[in-house]
């Protein structure tokens, strides 16, 4: 990376300090030295013109995107994802953050784990990432793991996702424990004695098809106990990948009580529904399961009026081989990395969220929640940036993604938006080089 940069003429959006306009950024040594908006553009241009120019006219110049939930499957499963592959597609995809799920193998339940993430992030990372640890040892959900001595090594929140916890007396201690510690704990919410042996969202095409449902209520009973315990103990609650209409009411409800709780939702759940399934789709199958059209305009309105807080990837790469199994065998999860922009541009597209909105969503609501110095674009923080071009489109081919990961239900689609250029860690990334 040169030692200076020069962002030019690029269309800044920064919500967190009220930027929404054309201007310039200087960046020196990596970090943000300077913002000035379109009206002081002469001082800045004669004053710097030895910086190294990136010409963003016509592009939107957005915080690098804080990634709240996803799978970098290392240690123990590389032969899927490794955080050297996993952190340069979330790069090329404008995220620069990455929180990384404790379903690893050894799980993350200790500070040893956690201190291993973080050393190859160190040595092979293309960008920042945040471990979450388990909320229990090994994901049993029987016994709480030491979450303050993960917390001191670098967890910033806590989850067993993939696996809820099903007794509500560990999840209760977990909430206690989570408002001593100040971060949050990421609840998989779902009822197992419900949803046990389900492959796919309850109803008429599970039938037609003759495949095992989860139904809505396995998710919403859960988010109602989850919001209990959290009024219970006052404890950080955070409802991960909202996938129900009745999940996004009892969230809504919540936030009206002054409960402290806060969600995400992830872009197939707001872009396709259980339909990608037929054929027996196994790269649309997720958990939660895609739902219906009438889930997708709730969680739509849900994002609409703040009800759900965070768009997140839930980044879930998994092997060829393992996809190509009969649907009831093969795995959940989508590789979201490098499509999740793209694919959350759409809401802007339809006017459900201006492009404010989405960078909270994104980016400035994500390391709120977590408490990191990220995804914002603040004068001395790190220069992590996305460039993006609105109006460029492309065909998402999986065979070019540069994650391990090549399940997607959205092969083949060509989507609208584009990040163009990621500057992170010292480094800028010319995306456009690569066509």
């Amino acid at each position: 990376m040169p030692d200076a940069i020069l962002i030019k003429n690029g269309h800044i959006v920064d919500p967190s300090q009220g930027i929404d306009g054309v201007g310039d950024i200087l960046i020196k040594d990596g970090k943000i030295v300077r913002i000035v908006l379109q009206s002081d553009r002469a001082t800045v241009t004669a004053a710097q013109s030895h910086y190294h120019t990136i010409d963003a006219t016509g592009l939107f110049v957005l915080p690098g995107l804080v990634d709240i939930h996803a799978h970098l499957r290392e240690p123990g499963f590389e032969y899927k994802e490794t955080i050297k592959t996993g952190t340069m597609a979330a790069v090329k995809g404008g995220i620069t953050s990455v929180c990384c799920m404790p379903n690893t193998n050894p799980v993350n339940d200790n500070k040893t784990v956690t201190e291993f993430i973080l050393r190859k992030t160190y040595a092979e990372g293309s960008c920042y990432v945040y471990p979450i640890g388990a909320i229990t040892k090994g994901q049993k959900g029987e016994e709480l793991a030491e979450m303050a001595m993960m917390h001191e090594a670098g967890c910033v929140a806590f989850s067993d996702d993939g696996r809820p916890v099903m007794s509500s007396l560990i999840m209760r201690r977990a909430l206690e424990y989570s408002r001593a510690l100040n971060v949050p704990i990421i609840s998989h919410c779902e009822d197992m004695s419900l949803s046990e042996g389900g492959v796919m969202n309850e109803g008429r095409l599970s039938a037609q098809m003759g495949l095992r449902g989860i139904p809505y209520a396995s998710e919403d009973a859960m988010v109602a106990r989850d919001i209990i315990l959290s009024e219970l103990t006052g404890g950080r609650l955070h409802i991960a990948h909202v996938s129900t209409e009745g999940s996004v009411r009892l969230i809504r409800q919540a936030k009206e009580r002054g409960i402290k709780v806060t969600a995400e939702t992830c872009p197939h759940y707001f872009t396709i529904t259980e339909d990608a399934v037929k054929g027996y789709n196994t790269n649309a199958k997720v958990n939660p399961p895609l739902r219906t059209q009438r889930d997708v305009e709730a969680i739509k309105e849900g994002l609409r009026d703040g009800t759900i807080d965070v768009i997140a990837t839930d980044h879930a790469p998994h092997h060829r081989d393992e996809k190509l199994q009969e649907f009831d065998k093969a795995p959940s999860g989508i590789s979201g990395f490098e499509t999740a922009l793209s694919l959350s541009l759409r809401l802007v597209y339809e006017g459900i969220l201006t492009m404010s909105q989405l960078v909270e969503k994104m980016a400035i609501i994500s390391a709120r929640i977590l408490g990191i110095d990220a995804g914002a674009l603040k004068v001395g923080f790190d220069a992590d940036i996305v460039i993006v071009d609105i109006n460029r489109e492309f065909k998402v081919e999986s065979e070019k993604f540069l994650s391990k990961g090549k399940n997607t239900p959205f092969e083949g689609w060509t989507l609208k938006g584009m990040p163009v250029i990621t500057i992170c860690k010292g480094k800028v990334y010319d995306w456009r080089q690569n066509e």
